[in-house]
């Protein structure tokens, strides 16, 4: 059974949400990265309308982090600290214990197979194509229209008892499927959340009396408002998956690998 791990681009991003109540130094003494610091240097001024809480502000990666800051902190005149790798600089805060390691949501429809296919470094080769690693992509290289407001990610809001894990996993794989191509359409490949963190999205999302699905669209908005004017890294770190076993097929198109701590999308050029 392939497992999904814990990833990026997103979420759980509470984007119409308000962050107040995150400031003052309660918020400094909770900040473990100089992104967490920023944030609530930027709600402390008065910037912060628009941003997530800083409960759902942390369960982004940094890339994302960074992105959500970069405007409002450009008004105050701060600057985004750099990402480098896959980690920050910690910022100066009262010590405190790690959170246990996130357990991977397994998906379903576990029969989906990768049989014949080898894993090459930023390359998936099969019998019949190959797929490369994807990068996030300059607003020249993508279709026209897809940044505007008729793209949609288009996701069904959840109609069944969150009680019932099987029907969620079922919703929450299709869901999976439409998001991962929907990020690689509008150039942000490299920044995509993996299955876990989809899966941990909803449940916080669903907790807060929030539609999941109108969640996402609202993020995806921004994430497309912001790709206009805002440069983008291509690959934010150089990890690569070591195992196929931690890669499922999203559609005939789109593979996606996780080990946990990041996830990667692999993409078969056109033919």
């Amino acid at each position: 059974m392939v497992t999904r791990g814990l990833a990026l681009l997103l979420l759980v991003l509470g984007l119409c949400t308000t962050a107040a109540g995150a400031t003052g130094s309660a918020c400094l003494d909770s900040a473990k990265t100089e992104l967490e610091a920023l944030y609530c240097k930027v709600v402390s001024e008065g910037q912060g309308a628009g941003l997530p809480s800083l409960t759902d502000f942390k369960r982004n990666d940094p890339a994302v982090q960074a992105l959500l800051l970069r405007r409002p902190a450009a008004r105050l005149g701060l600057d985004v600290p750099e990402i480098d790798g896959t980690s920050l600089t910690p910022a100066p805060a009262q010590a405190k214990p790690e959170p246990a390691a996130e357990q991977p949501a397994e998906r379903p429809d576990p029969a989906r197979q990768l049989s014949g296919c080898r894993l090459e470094g930023q390359r998936i080769t099969c019998p019949q194509r190959h797929f490369e690693l994807a990068t996030n992509q300059p607003n020249s290289n993508l279709a026209k229209g897809v940044l505007g407001p008729d793209n949609r990610l288009g996701l069904t809001p959840f109609a069944g008892n969150r009680s019932d894990q099987e029907a969620v996993r079922r919703y929450l794989s299709g869901a999976y499927d439409r998001y991962i191509p929907k990020m690689v359409e509008i150039g942000l490949g490299a920044n995509t959340m993996s299955f876990t963190a989809f899966y941990h999205a909803f449940h916080t999302t669903e907790d807060a009396g929030i539609d999941f699905a109108r969640r996402m669209e609202q993020t995806f908005t921004l994430l497309k408002q912001d790709k206009k004017t805002l440069a983008v890294k291509a690959r934010y770190h150089d990890n690569l998956p070591q195992d196929l076993s931690l890669c499922e097929v999203i559609n005939a198109d789109i593979i996606v690998c996780d080990d946990v701590g990041t996830n990667w999308v692999f993409v078969a050029p056109s033919r």
